[in-house]
């Protein structure tokens, strides 16, 4: 009976322990214990500390539900690197399941029932360059691409060059937005646009 009325609950993207508490008209300890029952019984499964989800609705997520879910799972944060990309359409390499952000807290992996959520800590003035899209937040193609050479600049992030088609970026913003990055990453840049 309880379970039936948390359906509730599949219209958010996540849920709380305090959400629970609300709509069975419980207290927070009660609902609490009855979360750690759910997510033994696997109907409910935990993404971190106090942030869940109905099981049931966790492998219909489509791609742009889980960029909205993590980016709160690191706030703040942006979808970047080679997720934006496969996103844009630049790089043939799909991402299954993997999910990659900039934070601008520490550097750090999520796993979260078959799926993980990787965020890269960026240097304060690098974090820019991203846009509102829906209901998430995701770099622009120019700028995910810069964050993956900037990292693959000091040997932090793997990039298979080949599987990525530059002419889609525009190159006059990337030379743009390259000038404030380190100048490891701009030699790269100089490169890679020379090709």
């Amino acid at each position: 009976m309880k379970y039936i009325k948390l359906q509730k609950l599949r219209a958010k993207p996540f849920f709380t322990v305090e959400d629970v508490a609300n709509i069975l008209k419980e207290k927070e300890k009660s609902a609490r214990v009855l979360c750690s029952r759910y997510l033994k019984e696997g109907l409910f499964i935990r993404l971190k500390k106090n942030f869940y989800l109905l099981n049931e609705v966790w492998d219909g997520l489509s791609r742009e539900e889980l960029y909205r879910i993590s980016n709160f799972l690191q706030v703040p944060s942006y979808i970047s690197f080679m997720t934006a990309l496969s996103y844009y359409g630049i790089t043939t390499q799909v991402q299954n399941n993997f999910f990659e952000s900039v934070s601008l807290k520490r550097t750090k992996k999520i796993d979260a029932d078959g799926r993980s959520f990787y965020f890269y800590k960026l240097n304060k003035k690098l974090y820019s360059g991203f846009l509102k899209k829906e209901d998430f937040f995701i770099a622009t193609k120019e700028k995910a691409f810069m964050d993956a050479v900037y990292l693959f600049s000091f040997g932090k992030y793997k990039i298979d060059f080949y599987s990525l088609n530059i002419a889609k970026l525009d190159i006059k913003k990337v030379k743009s937005l390259a000038r404030t990055y380190p100048l490891k990453t701009q030699k790269i840049i100089e490169r890679l646009c020379r090709t």
